[in-house]
């Protein structure tokens, strides 16, 4: 094994340095060309193929050139925290965070559109399995203790990620946010769920009381905001759990444990 700082890893540095960043870092000597080509086309086709998989809309609103020029920008400058490639695209999110705190000209939206492509990759190998779980899934969510799911994921964003495509790419920052839950139900399927602030900060209640009802947290919702109209509410929150219960978001009702 070669000891840090051996004439062998200097040469190892060299050659990952020469393939991240051709133009900036020269090619060891010793080595032929065709062979360096061989490895400079491997190696970043790996990175260009999964990350075109992963982020699709980002592509199609780059462009080929532009795309290929982002990739190679986040292939010679971004420090991963991992080797591993299922976590990639969670590398190639933080690099755009990155740009986007140092004033790069991209799309104020980028670093949030990146964010929503990666967690579908995200939820899809979650190792959480709703099957081992201990629930009751005929359990009563709005009556009972309502039990979301590991595998719904609640995302707030300041645009509305899930619209933007070529033809809409807003510029500015909309005077409302967007809240969406991205879940894997019970066939593995991933479901996106667009919702209103209400329906969102049920769901967020929920998950940080376990143990309470659907109806009790849809009631403390009616004492903070105090509407002019509580039963229209109440009832917007249990049809927001009906619905989340058509989908997996709630799994159904906990379990209560045996006392000794």
């Amino acid at each position: 094994m070669a000891s840090a700082g051996s004439p062998f890893q200097a040469l190892q540095y060299a050659f990952a340095a020469h393939l991240r960043d051709p133009q900036a870092h020269a090619a060891p000597a010793g080595i032929e060309e065709r062979r360096l080509q061989i490895y400079r086309e491997l190696f970043f086709n790996n990175i260009e193929n999964l990350l075109s998989i992963g982020f699709p809309v980002i592509k199609q609103l780059y462009g080929e050139h532009r795309w290929q020029h982002l990739l190679r920008r986040f292939y010679a400058e971004h420090e991963s925290h991992t080797p591993l490639f299922t976590e990639l695209g969670r590398e190639f999110h933080r690099y755009l965070l990155a740009r986007n705190e140092r004033g790069e000209p991209d799309p104020p939206f980028l670093a949030e559109l990146a964010h929503y492509e990666w967690v579908e990759l995200a939820l899809t190998i979650d190792e959480h399995e709703i099957a081992a779980i201990e629930h009751d899934p005929q359990g009563d969510v709005i009556a009972g203790p309502a039990l979301v799911s590991p595998l719904a994921w609640l995302l707030e964003y300041r645009y509305p990620v899930h619209r933007i495509r070529a033809d809409f790419q807003p510029t500015a920052v909309p005077a409302e946010a967007t809240f969406l839950i991205v879940s894997r139900n019970r066939d593995d399927q991933i479901v996106f769920t667009e919702a209103n602030p209400l329906s969102f900060k049920l769901l967020e209640l929920l998950k940080a009381n376990p143990g309470v009802s659907g109806l009790d947290v849809a009631q403390a919702l009616v004492q903070a905001l105090n509407p002019e109209d509580p039963q229209t509410l109440i009832a917007a929150a249990t049809q927001a759990l009906r619905q989340f219960r058509q989908r997996d978001i709630l799994l159904g009702t906990l379990v209560p444990k045996p006392t000794d």
